[in-house]
């Protein structure tokens, strides 16, 4: 297999590439490299050990959004993920990095790192920083989405994009932590998750992870 991608399949910047890679109908292997025990060839590929990394051929290189952007440019025959325009374009990758740097470190790094990731490495789960991210920090940043979103079905123009995907992929993990997003008081941004969990490739990649999901979840249930 000529295309690689390296990472733990629970991490949403590697679900956002998989789903990348499946929209665009893109064969390639996944290689499970782990993030906090990176073997040393991995650093050749990503050097600052982060996940994901990518190969193509003998070309490689490393960060979920460069890889997206790379798979965009590369194949220019393929479903169209960045928009119509340069207008679109540059709205797309806004959003996937806010998407990146607002909310990962809350949906992701947080929620899920503490209610799943730290357990399942033998430390307790800090629930004051928990709830500090689900109370105090994460509603602005979705009462800015919700508004950004409207009444639209997509975040920008009439099809998906990698925003909508980036975005959904933080839910998903909020979601394994053990949280959903309020539906009462975020009903655009609710429906939306919905709509792009319920596609067929997501629907896929959602399924592929689970194996992994369960597995976290017996070690937690042996520890308690």
């Amino acid at each position: 297999m000529s295309r690689i991608l390296y990472g733990a399949p629970l991490s949403p910047f590697v679900r956002k590439v998989r789903l990348c890679l499946a929209k665009k109908a893109l064969d390639h292997e996944l290689e499970v490299v782990l993030p906090f025990t990176p073997p040393a060839w991995f650093f050749d590929i990503s050097p600052l050990g982060r996940i994901p990394a990518f190969r193509d051929g003998e070309f490689t290189l490393a960060d979920s959004a460069v890889i997206c952007q790379y798979l965009e440019d590369a194949y220019p025959a393929t479903l169209r993920l960045y928009g119509q325009d340069a207008r679109q374009a540059a709205r797309i990758r806004w959003l996937e990095k806010y998407a990146d740097y607002e909310i990962a470190p809350l949906a992701t790094f947080t929620v899920f790192g503490q209610r799943l990731l730290k357990p399942a490495m033998g430390q307790a789960s800090d629930e004051v920083a928990v709830r500090h991210a689900l109370d105090d920090q994460l509603p602005r940043h979705l009462d800015y989405l919700e508004r950004e979103l409207g009444t639209e079905a997509f975040f920008v123009g009439d099809s998906l994009s990698l925003a909508d995907l980036a975005l959904a992929c933080q839910w998903v993990n909020l979601q394994y932590g053990g949280e959903q997003l309020d539906a009462s008081r975020w009903p655009g941004l609710w429906q939306h998750h919905q709509r792009i969990c319920a596609l067929p490739a997501v629907q896929a990649v959602l399924q592929s992870e689970q194996w992994v999901l369960q597995k976290l979840r017996d070690k937690l249930a042996k520890a308690e």
